[in-house]
């Protein structure tokens, strides 16, 4: 079905429920069709900033009766072509609704709104003892966070977004507006409504408030650098560290591609050899005892040049070169687009995995710098091309497909965290079977025109 249709009467009743919040500017509709995805522009028919859930639900009425697509939009920062406007339509963007609702200190949660960034929301914490540590390294909104089900670096200590996500305040195909949950920290009422929001893209309904859990900002952090000779004693690292039980925040890892890129990029000295990032949080003393432990476990499996970063300064040089791993990679071939992927797979396959994808592109010629959540069993591939040329691309897109195959038979996943967005479309059904028909079937009862973020997750045939 064609979901694109004319604009003028829409716009119109748009400009008279929010006035110049409704934007047709060339400027402001090309801006949301890019993001940092290698995927050409795909601009909305029209951008609109409401400033309530009130009149989100009145805009998605007002689209249901034109039958207008509908896309919620961000920080911009989606991997997977998430936010692409498709089918034109009206872009939602949640940059005005970015409050912080309710702090509930004692209960340790928070109510926010979906346009509120991570960092944002931590500066606004910083005086209560509590932060919200979901880090997936850009600033992304904590709405584009839990529709994309994100994590980051510190998921392996606490978790992703499925797991401090409490309720959602969610606005369907329709306009009706719910509520998936209370603040309880469990409950058995029902499905659980708010798991099926998170993580599905905006493809059934659009969230306008968040309640999620926070926890207390630790006593001590430490964080430090262990190069290794090869990938596999890097990986086998993480993996004595996990199974020692050392409860490490961050557990990072860059391989000597990516190494060689923020040496230059962020003016370090790293030896270009694969390197862990860790990070350990917790009382003076648990942290010492943790950094010891890893320590020793890392001199086991070869590694060398172990050096700590305890000033925050020093933390925060080290974690600024790690965010900008795209930036990074990016400049060891300039000029070039990044073909960005992920995927994860159980711990104990992840060198396997790790080690095969990096022959495969070095074998095939590619500059491909690898980052990786290790201690979650996932890793993020750069694949840096040539944006003119078809057949770069088209060999960027078959090595994607080799290593997800690869995850996929070894029990894994073809995202861990970006998301299904336009990339991973063709992947799901290898991955899921006939769980996809499933979600089919809960797509088509809860947005039956298929108005919500078309093109996402269960799309058909190749995509762009």
């Amino acid at each position: 079905m064609d979901l694109r249709v004319g604009t003028g009467a829409l716009a119109e009743r748009l400009s008279n429920l929010i006035g110049p919040r409704a934007s047709l500017a060339r400027g402001v509709l090309d801006q949301h069709g890019r993001s940092e995805s290698y995927y050409p522009a795909m601009p909305p028919d029209i951008v609109v900033f409401p400033e309530t859930t009130q009149e989100v639900g009145a805009i998605v009425r007002l689209c249901a009766e034109a039958g207008t697509p509908i896309v919620p939009f961000g920080a911009g920062t989606s991997l997977e072509g998430n936010a692409a406007s498709v089918a034109g339509g009206v872009c939602i963007d949640f940059a005005r609704m970015n409050k912080v609702l309710a702090v509930h200190a004692a209960d340790m949660d928070v109510v926010v709104q979906p346009g509120i960034t991570r960092k944002q929301l931590n500066a606004e914490l910083r005086t209560t003892g509590l932060f919200f540590p979901i880090d997936p390294g850009a600033d992304a909104s904590i709405g584009g966070m839990s529709s994309t089900r994100a994590s980051g670096t510190m998921a392996v200590r606490y978790g992703t977004m499925k797991d401090n996500v409490l309720a959602l305040e969610v606005v369907l195909a329709d306009g009706r507006v719910i509520r998936t949950a209370r603040r309880a920290r469990k409950s058995a009422a029902g499905y659980d409504l708010t798991r099926l929001f998170v993580g599905a893209e905006g493809t059934l309904g659009v969230i306008t408030e968040i309640t999620l859990k926070l926890h207390p900002i630790p006593q001590a952090i430490s964080a430090a650098t262990c190069s290794f000779p090869t990938l596999h004693d890097a990986v086998d690292t993480a993996i004595a560290l996990i199974q020692s039980a050392v409860p490490a925040a961050r557990i990072e890892l860059l391989d000597d591609v990516m190494i060689r890129g923020i040496n230059a990029y962020s003016r370090l000295g790293y030896q270009e050899t694969p390197t862990l990032f860790l990070e350990f949080h917790g009382s003076e003393a648990a942290v010492a005892e943790q950094a010891q432990t890893a320590e020793a476990i890392a001199i086991e499996h070869r590694g060398r040049g172990f050096a700590w970063a305890k000033a925050a300064e020093d933390r925060s040089r080290l974690w600024h070169a790690r965010d900008n791993t795209l930036y990074a990679g990016l400049g060891l071939r300039p000029g070039a687009r990044a073909v960005i992927t992920d995927v994860c797979v159980p711990i104990s396959r992840l060198a396997d995995c790790l080690t095969q994808t990096r022959r495969d592109a070095d074998a095939n010629g590619f500059i491909a710098p690898i980052v990786g959540h290790v201690g979650d069993g996932n890793f993020h591939m750069l694949i840096l091309v040539d944006p003119d040329d078809p057949n770069e691309l088209a060999g960027a897109k078959a090595l994607q497909a080799r290593m997800v195959a690869r995850a996929i038979a070894l029990d894994g996943t073809c995202t861990g965290e970006h998301g299904i967005g336009l990339g991973k479309v063709d992947y799901l059904q290898d991955e899921l079977g006939d769980a996809v028909a499933v979600m089919r079937a809960i797509k088509a009862a809860l947005d039956p025109n298929g108005l919500m973020n078309p093109g996402k997750i269960l799309a058909d045939g190749a995509l762009p």
